[in-house]
């Protein structure tokens, strides 16, 4: 079980370097690349009218996933082992992601405007007026959906296809979040970008609420998520949201504003707190870390067992 082996040392580098901005400042990150590549296809292909624009999407998801594909296999054949634990290191996030989050914290402590604007760092609802409950409900939400495709999603893949499997799942991901939405403009483009996100969350996001129910002895987490989980807007980022919720013991989701349109979204853990203070950024950090733990101490046992 080699790759798990790797996927371990992967966890402790990111856990302890996280994303080294003056690298990146000198050279592209990966993700930056892929960015790129999918702003390609976006300004030469989605021109076209009506189910045109459907089919040159799916057809740029499919040629950019075969790519990546063909890319990670011909790493795989490199006879270093080093080369896939720093490649997977880069593509997660679990350090980046509490860091985003303890700026938040940081920021609403030195003012609520502060808050606002660090949050909208993370997040694509309008943050303009939200008050200080809602900067750190957000804040929960993003860092829960961030466990799901920053740090869960892509142990998974690289479990479960090794570094093919985690390539694609970091391009598709990473075009989801560029094209992949409900809007004029990307409603029939990054369609097939949107069901292909969904379809490679689907598992990982079920499996986290597991994973939050280990570290909290409980199955609180788990009968939340199978309650809540399906009425979020998104398919699957109620499922880590509501795993989060119930180990804070507060509501999310619900009602916010995305382009000048309120959309009254239901809550989920409609029996929690409603009210959110800063304090519970804090307590959602210790959830991700422990979501981490959780994580790592699984894939510990798995390598003992097999």
């Amino acid at each position: 079980m080699g790759s798990i082996v790797i996927m371990l040392i992967a966890l402790i580098i990111d856990a302890l370097i996280g994303d080294p901005e003056d690298l990146w400042k000198k050279i592209p990150h990966p993700v930056v690349l892929m960015g790129n590549l999918i702003k390609y296809f976006d300004q030469e292909f989605n021109h076209k009218s009506g189910s045109k624009r459907k089919q040159a999407g799916l057809i740029g998801i499919i040629v950019g996933s075969a790519a990546f594909s063909i890319l990670g296999l011909i790493l795989e054949m490199l006879p270093f082992m080093i080369i896939d634990m720093i490649i997977i290191a880069i593509f997660l996030a679990q350090k980046s992601l509490t860091s985003h989050a303890e700026e938040v914290l940081e920021a609403l402590g030195l003012s609520l405007m502060e808050g606002r604007l660090a949050v909208a760092k993370i997040v694509g609802r309008d943050t303009s007026h939200l008050n200080e409950s809602e900067v750190v409900r957000a804040t929960v939400e993003s860092t829960a959906e961030g466990f799901l495709d920053g740090v869960f999603a892509p142990i998974f893949w690289y479990l479960a296809a090794g570094l093919p499997g985690l390539l694609v799942y970091k391009f598709v991901n990473t075009a989801d979040s560029m094209i992949g939405y409900r809007n004029e403009r990307y409603e029939e483009f990054g369609w097939a970008t949107a069901k292909f996100d969904d379809i490679l969350n689907y598992v990982p996001a079920r499996i986290i609420p597991f994973m939050i129910g280990i570290t909290q002895l409980s199955l609180s987490p788990i009968k939340l998520a199978f309650e809540d989980g399906s009425s979020h807007c998104s398919l699957n980022a109620g499922w880590p949201e509501a795993a989060f919720a119930s180990a804070l013991g507060i509501a999310l989701s619900g009602p916010r504003s995305y382009d000048g349109e309120l959309r009254d979204y239901p809550f989920i853990n409609q029996t929690g707190r409603m009210e959110l203070m800063p304090e519970d950024i804090k307590d959602c950090i210790k959830v991700a870390w422990k979501g981490w733990v959780a994580s790592f101490a699984v894939l510990v046992a798995l390598w003992v067992v097999f």
